[in-house]
């Protein structure tokens, strides 16, 4: 079996004559000048691995990524630790620029071995249909890394077109876990109209997430330079933190998948619970697939969702809001079959529905609807969001004693008590029967 091998940069005059005289496995079959013409042989087809042995600083998380998605490990030569660190954390094998040619041919095989799970020194290649993300290298001088995978919990809050209220709920969800205790960091990945900054009532012209993921794709983002980014919110019951997302929709290609990837899973060991304002679109753009090295408008959506731990689907309870639901949920289950959303119904009221409004849109949900039953169901009460909206609060702040704020601190704080039966009209009924 032979493994192409493209390598860029004259830092070993010998590298290549070396590798080439041990006539094994790996076989050199083209000599790069640069990075970017190292990328175009990689994106041809042309090699299995490519070793750059020089200018290592150009490789970025969203580049090995791309490289994994057609089946290219890459292995870098490096005497820096600090170097050899950040390319780990972007998935980067990496050997020192002394390495004899039979240790870095067997560093190849291994790289290739991880990202394809094929056996790289007598198997045959596997299908090259991974992501980088599959590849988990080893480096030269192993350098032991602070803070693994964090326990902090995901909920990605989603909805489809139109305004079912994934901002509202997703920054309330925030304020009510962070009022129970909790540290919180709300992050928006809305990559088409990103709001959470406005619902806040914050003053933001850098995009928090754009910056994080710029860290990220450079193997620069740790866990305090997440914390320095996060903006704190307080509240009269607890403090959160935000990191706010693009101000304007043309700056989507800054919320790289890849990028976001390594932002939430530092995210998750400076928090114990980060909720995601998930934007509403899950095309795959097919429209720019013969363009691997394209970023995709939809990667942030979709890589939320399918790094979530919990995802909230949130639908209008109209006739307008429920069969874009339905049908949004279809599309969820495609594109993110392992997401098992928790269906939320927001805006009920009777003068949309129908008198019994739950009654009413469980029956239609039983007919028309998906396997997936009906969670819960949150209360039209535009007073109590207007107010907070125009006050840059949150319900728990502007309507404390709302119908809406008890719903949606019901659901997301205590969710054991959110039986198939429950109501937040009979519960208001009760109430008032109390009184």
């Amino acid at each position: 079996m032979s493994i192409p091998v493209v390598t860029v940069g004259q830092s070993r005059e010998d590298l290549v004559g070396g590798l080439e005289r041990l006539h094994g496995p790996v076989t050199v079959v083209r000599r790069c000048a640069e990075l970017p013409e190292l990328l175009a042989a990689c994106q041809s087809g042309l090699a299995r691995a490519a070793v750059v042995a020089d200018g290592s600083e150009g490789l970025t998380a969203s580049l090995v990524d791309r490289l994994g998605a057609v089946g290219v490990a890459i292995i870098a030569l490096t005497d820096s630790a600090e170097e050899a660190a950040r390319l780990r954390k972007i998935g980067v094998a990496s050997a020192l620029t002394g390495v004899q040619s039979a240790e870095l041919s067997d560093r190849i095989a291994d790289a290739v071995e991880q990202l394809t799970g094929a056996p790289g020194r007598t198997g045959a290649m596997s299908s090259l249909a991974d992501t980088g993300a599959a590849l988990h290298p080893t480096a030269a001088e192993p350098v032991p890394e602070p803070g693994g995978p964090g326990p902090g919990r995901i909920i990605a809050v989603w909805g489809p077109a139109g305004s079912p209220g994934r901002t509202t709920l997703a920054a309330n969800m925030a304020a009510e876990l962070a009022a129970d205790g909790k540290q919180v960091l709300l992050i928006d990945a809305d990559s088409y109209g990103a709001s959470v900054a406005a619902v806040l009532g914050l003053l933001d012209e850098s995009a928090a997430l754009a910056q994080a993921c710029r860290l990220a794709d450079q193997g620069a983002l740790d866990a305090d330079a997440l914390r320095r980014l996060a903006a704190p919110v307080a509240t009269t019951a607890g403090t959160f933190r935000v990191l706010t997302g693009i101000t304007r929709a043309d700056r989507w290609t800054e919320l790289r998948a890849p990028a976001l990837s390594i932002v939430l899973e530092r995210a998750r060991q400076i928090a114990d619970v980060i909720v995601v304002d998930t934007g509403f679109c899950l095309d795959a753009d097919e429209e720019l697939s013969f363009d691997t090295m394209a970023p995709r408008r939809n990667g942030a959506t979709l890589r939320a969702l399918e790094m979530a731990d919990t995802v909230f689907a949130v639908g209008a309870a109209d006739p307008v809001g429920v069969p874009r639901l339905v049908k949004g949920l279809a599309e969820l289950e495609n594109a993110v079959p392992q997401a098992a959303p928790t269906v939320v119904m927001n805006k009920v009221r009777s003068s949309s529905v129908g008198r019994g409004p739950e009654r009413q849109l469980r029956d239609a949900w039983e007919r028309y609807g998906p396997g997936s039953g009906l969670h819960a169901f949150l209360p039209y009460d535009i007073a109590a969001a207007d107010a907070a909206l125009l006050a840059g609060s949150l319900l728990l702040e502007a309507s404390p004693e709302s119908d809406l704020r008890r719903s949606i601190r019901a659901l997301v704080c205590a969710p054991v008590q959110q039986k198939s039966k429950s109501s937040v009209f009979s519960s208001t009924a009760g109430r008032r029967a109390k009184d």
